[in-house]
């Protein structure tokens, strides 16, 4: 055996190692193309999910805790019952008598009726017989 290849067998060999080197091109360079499609549709997918999640988070805020939110008042000075939502102190029997109102838009219209006929005429206490007048539509 010599030690030297004969030129046409190199040549040959050279070729078919060009080959197969163009072809491991080719892989590399397809793998390379499909890693980076599933790295955009991953982060796609990501923000998709990080959107739906802050939608669903921002829907059930917004069952829990309504646009406006109505704190219980301050109690009046010198103590007692107030209406409800408003700081005009009232008697145990009007509170009796607010909730005997059966359906609540009702007992709420009529409660801001009374609050505010009580406010424009300077009163401090509503009483049953102030109720009853106020109350009056």
């Amino acid at each position: 055996m010599t030690g030297a290849m004969d030129p046409a067998t190199l040549d040959e060999r050279l070729r078919a190692l060009d080959r197969r080197l163009a072809h491991l091109e080719g892989m590399l360079l397809s793998m390379s193309q499909l890693l980076e499609r599933s790295q955009l549709s991953s982060d796609s997918a990501r923000e998709g999910i990080r959107s739906w999640v802050t939608d669903y988070v921002s829907l059930r805020l917004q069952d829990l805790v309504p646009e406006t939110c109505e704190h219980a008042p301050e109690p009046a000075a010198g103590g007692g019952p107030v209406l409800p939502g408003t700081s005009i102190r009232c008697t145990d029997d009007v509170l009796h008598r607010l909730g005997r109102i059966p359906i609540p838009f009702v007992r709420q219209m009529v409660t801001e009726k009374v609050a505010d006929t009580a406010r424009a005429e300077g009163v401090a206490l509503v009483d049953v017989a102030f109720f009853e007048r106020a109350a009056t539509f």
